[in-house]
This record gives structure tokens, C-alpha cells and sequence, in this order.
């Protein structure tokens, strides 16, 4: 047993990891991850493009296909990375259900995520039409389409959910918007339960973004500012608090009566980029039931060797409101709803740029002499 083992079992949070490769999928690292522990795993554009420019494990597989078409070659690409990974997770997919079955969890676990094209994350229409696609050929039951909570994807989230298909919700930056999470995904499980979906089978999780917070916010602050560093942590706390609330509203409660899974915050961005902080900051402060933290490679091995729960903000609803009480002495000098909005802005043109990098990454990989867009044999 390990602490990832123990991070789920006695404390109900379930440890993801934040990366997909496919040498670990052919070499059997993403398996042994789990035999640790992990529970899940997470993806992104800026994930794929690191990992195709840094490996040779893609380039046989595109020189195979038929198409010069970078976007196409991409989703290919991912969706047979993401597939796999499905079945590596397969078996802890079906234990959490079992768990369900015997009223132990209100959720299942062992999902793998996958990404709609951040192009389209001003467009509702063309990311409810992706994220059908994208599930219809991953083919799996423990898929999740992300989508982010723009305010272009909020009926985007209702609609995907009505369909039945799993849905994490992502680049979330603020509370306030995390609460319109919050009724997109109850109302796209009114909308799945009148079209006859099984709620019991139907996932999400709505994904915080956690550390670019505290490097937004400490930009703003003097050196030795006693805010610096304090914030993530404290909306955080606030986000968690705002969860068991909302789980408490008569439209949620009656839905979880009719057996659905609820709809657990996912902690993101939990390394520290600031060296000086602790580099489980964002992984020890925020321990708590009914939640996913997902951590890149560094951080997750960091927790396997020295995890330490007893730091924990979030322990009960006295600490938690204690821990998000911090945001009222933030000051008038930071003006936390214009951080958030922007960081929003900044993550969809991060994701879309890193998502055209990652095409030309393809493009430089394909044999010598075919062409850009060539048509299909």
C-alpha cells in the first residue's frame, strides 16, 4: 500500500495523474502508476505537444496514416492514447461502480480526459458536435470529454452531460463561475435523466485551477507580503465550502436520490511554480472527501515518497471556512474578480497555442516529401 492507496481510502480523495504518453502506455508506466494508486488520468494539449516533440513513440504511427492533415493525424493520435489508457483504468472503473452499488461512493473513478480542440472554446455548437465525436470513437465507459467553462461552454457542459456522455469541466478560475458550473451540470443531468441516461453511469468533475492563482496574485504583491502564497489555497477552500453547499440544494439533493454520481471538484495546476514553496502545497493543504487532485509526473512521485494529509485545510467545514476567510482581508490593491477573468483568457489562448504547436510538431514529423493537407489514399 502507498500513501496515493491511503490518500483514497481513508480520506476519499482520489489521487490522478496529470500527463498521457504513449511509450508509458507500451512499456506498462501508466500500469504500474496505478498499481500505486492512481485513479485517473488527465490530458491537454500542452501535454500531447511536450510529449510528442520529446519522443520518437508517435512517429511510426503517423507516418502510417493516410492523411497529411495535422488536426486529423492529432485526433487520431490521442483518441488511440486515450482508448488505451480507458483500459488500463478499466479495472478501477469497474470497482468504484461496485463501490456505488454498495453505497460505499457517491461517484465512480478511473477516468481517462480528453480534450475538445481549444479553437472551439467561444463556440458551443462546434464543442457539443466535438465532444460527441470524440466519445463516439474513444469508445470507452470511463471516457471524459473536456470542456471548458467559458461562458461559450456552459451550454456546451449541460447538453454533453444530456447525451450521457462524462464530462470534465475545465479551466475554472473562480468561484463565481464555478457556481454556473455547478447548475450547467445539474441541469444537463435533469436533461440525461428525461432522456432516459442512467445517472448512476454518468460522470464529471469540475476542474479548479489551483497554483496560477498564487503566481497571478503574488505578481501584484511586494516581497514578503504575508498574502503571497495564501490565496490559491484560500479559494480553494472557498470553492470546497461552495461543493458541500450546493450538495445540500433540494434540485441536487433529488437527483441524488434518483442515484446520480455527484459532481466532484478536481484540483488542477497542483505544482508549485514558485521554488519557494513547499512543492506539495497544493496537494497536502487541500485533502478532502469526495475530491480529485491531479498531479503532474514531479508532484505525484513527491506524494508517493513524503504526502503529509495532517496539513490539510480542508479536513472539515470549520477549518474550511477559517482556510477561505482569507479572501476577505485580501485588500482593495487586488481585485480578485479581474484576476480570475483574466487568467481564464490567459489558460484558452495557453491551451490554443500550445495546440497549434503540437500540429506543427506533426507536421515536422511526417515523412519527407508529403505535403501539408495531402488527400486520403
Amino acid at each position: 500500500m502507498t500513501t496515493l492507496h491511503d490518500l483514497y481510502d481513508q480520506h476519499g480523495q482520489s489521487p490522478w495523474i496529470d500527463n498521457i504518453r504513449r511509450d508509458w502506455l507500451d512499456d506498462g508506466t501508466l500500469a504500474g502508476l496505478v498499481a500505486q494508486g492512481v485513479r485517473g488520468v488527465t490530458s491537454n494539449p500542452s501535454i500531447f505537444a511536450k510529449s510528442l516533440a520529446s519522443s520518437s513513440a508517435y512517429d511510426a504511427a503517423i507516418a502510417a496514416l493516410d492523411t497529411r492533415d495535422p488536426e486529423v493525424v492529432f485526433e487520431s493520435l490521442a483518441v488511440a492514447d486515450v482508448r488505451d489508457a480507458c483500459d488500463v483504468l478499466a479495472a478501477v472503473h469497474r470497482a468504484s461502480r461496485e463501490e456505488m452499488t454498495h453505497g460505499h461512493r457517491h461517484y465512480a473513478d478511473g477516468f481517462v480526459s480528453l480534450e475538445v480542440s481549444p479553437r472551439l472554446a467561444r463556440d458551443t455548437g462546434a464543442t457539443i458536435a466535438a465532444a460527441q465525436r470524440l466519445a463516439r470513437e474513444v469508445d470507452r465507459p470511463n471516457v471524459m470529454i473536456k470542456i471548458p467553462a467559458t461562458r461559450e461552454g456552459l451550454p456546451a457542459i449541460t447538453e454533453v452531460l444530456g447525451q450521457g456522455i462524462n464530462v470534465n469541466v475545465t479551466l475554472i478560475f473562480s468561484t463565481s463561475r464555478y457556481d454556473e458550473v455547478i447548475d450547467a451540470w445539474r441541469d444537463g443531468l435533469v436533461l440525461a435523466a428525461g432522456r432516459g441516461h442512467d445517472l448512476a453511469g454518468l460522470a464529471s468533475v469540475a476542474s479548479f485551477f489551483v497554483s496560477r492563482l498564487d503566481v497571478a496574485i503574488d505578481a501584484q504583491l511586494a516581497e514578503g507580503d504575508p498574502r503571497r502564497g495564501t490565496i490559491a489555497v484560500a479559494q480553494t477552500a472557498a470553492a470546497y465550502a461552495m461543493f458541500r453547499a450546493r450538495q445540500a440544494d433540494p434540485d441536487v439533493a433529488a437527483l441524488m436520490a434518483r442515484g446520480a454520481q455527484i459532481q466532484r471538484p478536481l484540483w488542477a495546476s497542483t505544482s508549485t511554480k514558485d521554488p519557494r514553496y513547499d512543492e506539495l502545497l497544493y496537494v497536502n493543504d487541500l485533502v478532502a472527501d469526495d475530491t480529485v487532485n491531479t498531479m503532474p509526473d514531479a508532484t505525484l512521485h513527491a506524494a508517493l515518497e513524503h504526502l503529509d494529509v495532517t496539513r490539510s485545510v480542508l479536513v472539515d467545514s470549520e477549518t474550511t471556512a477559517r482556510a477561505a476567510r482569507r479572501l476577505d482581508v485580501l485588500g482593495t490593491d487586488v481585485d480578485l474578480d479581474e484576476v480570475t477573468a483574466r487568467l481564464e483568457t490567459e489558460g484558452v489562448n495557453a491551451f490554443a497555442d500550445a495546440y497549434d504547436a503540437l500540429l506543427t510538431t506533426i507536421e515536422a514529423k511526417f515523412p519527407a516529401g508529403s505535403s501539408h493537407n495531402a488527400a486520403s489514399a
